[in-house]
């Protein structure tokens, strides 16, 4: 199973800066015109380093990555960022509103030993695009550092861990900030000698399932296989053998999972026959509150068309999916891509929306030829097709709030 530690993580000088303009989102859902937002909002924030600006005249020896390692650099000769006196353990909570409910998501950030995913005690659920890796690459090489922890789940129905965070969350907290969707991120450390090891003690059994942030894994597992080899293998454990992440309890009740929907550019011109071989439709006419109408229902999509007044609640019939894993064939991303995307549409040109009025939107202005609405995948489904060694389709699960980057570094 996974091997854990606690670190001396590099926090920011809550005496210096003041926390909420030095933090940012995770890289990967920043606007260029946000960026610049945060530039200009403090001349520490952390976007600087782990999202910095290419600008003209840029060299080989000069670029956004040697900039980001200056900042790190500057920053903690300067005091700005501290680096924790002991090893740590980081309890970190969330409090957010969601669909009118309040909820808390409380886990910690620690040292996970890396290893090849789904080759011992780390696992995926989703497939990653082919996108470029090297800037993740070029970051982590320049700065030596995980500038943001991965977003990762574990299973315990003890909840030893949980109750030891819900009771330190009671506490004064080191960091307090308020993210742009209005969520309170708060951090503690944690060094207590007896704390840290009834931490790794339950941990010890548990395997961990990567929520969020599978293209950062991978890159780092790349980066630790080109430093090994380059190294030819050094004895013993080194520091850059280990990557940070956020580790919460997947039986905990504070993780919220939002559904991405699917846009299509171009429709079967046999939809209408052949749809009826494997939905019940129902048509539906006057309500244009889709998710709603989609909310506890199992193996039922939302299909809007182009031109059409009306949408369609399609409840799959059963059948026609022998080649995918028996336990995992009632998961509804499966369906969709497996049967409505690869047997009737015949199609892998898929673009992404999470809002549904501007999904619907987008249709209706003949950007794309339909949409397909569905409900959020569930936390139990997310660990079944890990521990089935299959991944879900591409942005299966949206795992929310995000992380605030910035609120811990880990650097060797």
């Amino acid at each position: 199973m996974a091997w854990i530690l606690p670190f001396r993580g590099i926090l920011y000088n809550v005496s210096k800066v003041s926390v909420e303009d030095v933090l940012a989102p995770p890289y990967d859902i920043i606007t260029p015109e946000y960026r610049e937002e945060l530039y200009k909002r403090s001349s520490y924030n952390i976007v600087r380093i782990d999202f910095g600006k290419e600008v003209p005249g840029d060299t080989e020896a000069e670029n956004k990555y040697t900039r980001a390692r200056r900042h790190l650099d500057t920053w903690i000769e300067e005091g700005v960022l501290l680096r924790s006196e002991r090893p740590s353990f980081y309890a970190y909570e969330m409090s957010y509103r969601i669909n009118g409910e309040q909820k808390q998501l409380r886990g910690f950030l620690c040292l996970v030993k890396i290893e090849e995913l789904g080759k011992g005690g780390i696992y995926p659920h989703e497939c990653t695009y082919s996108k470029p890796k090297q800037d993740r690459l070029n970051l982590l090489k320049s700065c030596e550092a995980n500038i943001s922890p991965i977003f990762s789940l574990y299973k315990s129905s003890e909840k030893i861990v949980s109750s030891i965070l819900s009771d330190i969350s009671s506490g004064e907290s080191y960091i307090s900030a308020e993210d742009k969707d209005g969520a309170i991120h708060k951090i503690w450390p944690v060094d207590e000698t007896e704390k840290i090891e009834i931490i790794k003690n339950e941990l010890e059994d548990k395997a961990i399932f990567i929520a969020d942030g599978h293209h950062r894994y991978e890159t780092t597992f790349e980066f630790y296989r080109e430093i090994h080899q380059k190294l030819k293998n050094p004895s013993g454990t080194q520091p850059f053998d280990y990557v940070m992440m956020f580790l919460v309890n997947m039986m905990d009740e504070g993780i919220t999972i939002l559904p991405t929907h699917r846009l299509i550019k171009e429709i079967p011109e046999n939809i209408s026959k052949t749809f009826p071989e494997y939905f019940d439709i129902e048509p539906v006419k006057s309500d244009f509150n889709i998710e709603k109408r989609l909310s506890g229902k199992k193996r039922v999509f939302g299909f809007f068309r182009n031109r059409d007044e009306e949408w369609y609640l399609l409840k799959y019939k059963g059948g026609n999916l022998s080649e995918i894993h028996s336990e995992l064939r009632d998961i509804d991303v499966f369906i969709l891509h497996e049967l409505i995307f690869k047997k009737i549409f015949k199609t892998t040109d898929i673009g992404y929306e999470m809002d549904v009025k501007t999904a619907l939107n987008r249709v209706k202005s003949g950007e794309f030829s339909a949409a397909f609405f569905l409900n959020p995948t569930k936390i139990g489904d997310v660990e079944k097709a890990a521990l089935s060694s299959l991944r879900m389709p591409p942005k299966s699960t949206y795992f929310y709030p995000k992380l605030l980057t910035g609120l811990v570094i880990y650097k060797w």
